[in-house]
């Protein structure tokens, strides 16, 4: 698969590089009851007109707190953005905190106490007095005007750095921060552009990763790759900020192309790609079916392949033997087999693998069995052992995996997993 940037944002004009800092406010969300969306979306929104996030930071509901957050923030970029503290309760102080942090006393506006005025009695309302505080905004700020609330936002300067203060409403935030704070952002983000590009790698630990890649994730570096880890996909992101989209695209290459050098078929996609659409792109292009003998994932992996659209054209069918009369009688493993070797075994996976080919008339098929827990484990068989086998017309390959987790969810999930990214190393290419 050949280098491809996913995603660039460029500006025509030559300038320094400027950045951005979100600080959350909110008990809620430091308690975990909100889950911050807002910090994604302004991250997703501030890289798609070239401004990088350096920095994040979520702070309670308490104004000496906002106010050091803003100091730290300003410290770390250059454009620093708050959500949340907006609102007309006690525990809204984040106008408060700016007005602390730029020295200045906050003001009562009475044009953006009238527009709130007029904003309940489109609703047949009469303004609550809790209200008027929405109006006040600190004497060195201005207002952005919030159409869809009754928070109007913050916008001000200091030391040459640009403050923006939205409310914490999702919807009222993000109607505020395209009308009002990316335009002008875009204009200060002239002259650079941010290019983007996710290499989906399996098949080894971060820790083993990380010695592989050597400097490359040097804090220090542009491109930057960044390394996150869910359930077993690594994703690697690399992010080059240059003055022009040719630049920044041709670095995201060449970081690209040595991490493919060094990395191999660790790599199996990129952007959002999952093993399983991967795998069936190459069943497809291939011409070729595929069959599967589930033990212990019980048709996840099943799961995973159908979750593609379009599998139809390559997945045959597949069977959950979940017993070893199943397994006899469905796939034709020998029973004398299961009982010399067990149903957890290279010997069994292979007869699974081989049975369902045979009686799907499949060109390829994979067998699993093993031990998902939280019972049935012994000293000679761990809970996590897999065996994972994958049978065509060249043979069989058998692997045993001992997938270390007290998890059974996690156990199944990694076996499937591992047996679709066992076959796609088996189509290679």
């Amino acid at each position: 698969m050949g280098a491809q940037v996913v995603e660039v944002v460029e500006h025509p004009m030559d300038s320094q590089i400027k950045s951005a800092s979100i600080v959350s406010v909110g008990n809620e969300v430091l308690s975990g009851r909100t889950v911050d969306t807002n910090a994604a979306h302004i991250g997703r929104q501030l890289r798609r007109i070239g401004v990088p996030v350096v920095s994040a930071h979520t702070v309670g509901d308490r104004r000496e707190v906002i106010v050091r957050a803003l100091e730290l923030a300003a410290s770390e970029a250059d454009i620093v953005i708050v959500t949340g503290g907006l609102g007309p309760t006690d525990d809204d102080l984040t106008r408060q905190a700016f007005g602390d942090y730029l020295g200045c006393e906050l003001e009562l506006r009475d044009d953006l106490l009238e527009a709130i005025r007029n904003r309940f009695a489109a609703r047949g309302m009469e303004m609550p007095q809790r209200n008027r505080i929405q109006a006040c905004i600190p004497k060195a700020a201005e207002p952005i005007a919030n159409e869809w609330g009754t928070a109007p936002g913050v916008a001000a300067e200091r030391g040459g750095k640009l403050f923006f203060a939205l409310p914490g409403v999702p919807r009222e935030m993000e109607k505020m921060l395209d009308a009002s704070v990316l335009p002008r952002l875009g204009q200060l983000a002239e002259g650079q552009a941010v290019a983007v590009q996710r290499l989906k790698c399996f098949g080894t630990g971060e820790s083993a990763m990380a010695e592989m890649l050597g400097d490359a994730m040097d804090r220090d570096r542009n491109p930057l790759v960044n390394c996150t880890a869910r359930i077993g996909i690594i994703t690697l992101e690399i992010v080059a900020t240059a003055a022009s989209r040719d630049l920044a695209e041709a670095m995201v290459v060449d970081e690209e192309t040595r991490l493919r050098n060094i990395l191999g078929d660790v790599i199996y996609g990129t952007g959002e790609e999952t093993l399983a659409e991967v795998v069936g792109h190459k069943l497809a292009r291939a011409g070729r079916t595929l069959a599967l003998a589930e033990s212990c994932t019980g048709g996840l992996a099943a799961k995973l392949v159908t979750d593609v659209p379009g599998a139809s054209a390559y997945f045959n069918r597949g069977w959950v033997t979940y017993s070893n009369e199943a397994k006899v009688a469905e796939l034709g493993v020998p029973a004398d087999l299961i009982t010399a070797r067990g149903a957890v075994s290279a010997e069994v996976a292979a007869a699974m693998a081989q049975g369902a080919r045979r009686r799907a008339q499949a060109d390829h098929a994979i067998g699993i069995t093993g031990i998902a827990g939280p019972g049935g484990a012994t000293e000679q068989k761990p809970l996590g052992l897999v065996y994972i086998s994958v049978d065509d017309a060249d043979g069989t390959i058998t692997s045993r995996h001992v997938l270390f987790s007290q998890e059974r969810s996690f156990v199944r999930l990694r076996a499937a997993q591992t047996a679709l990214n066992a076959l796609r190393l088996r189509l290679g290419g």
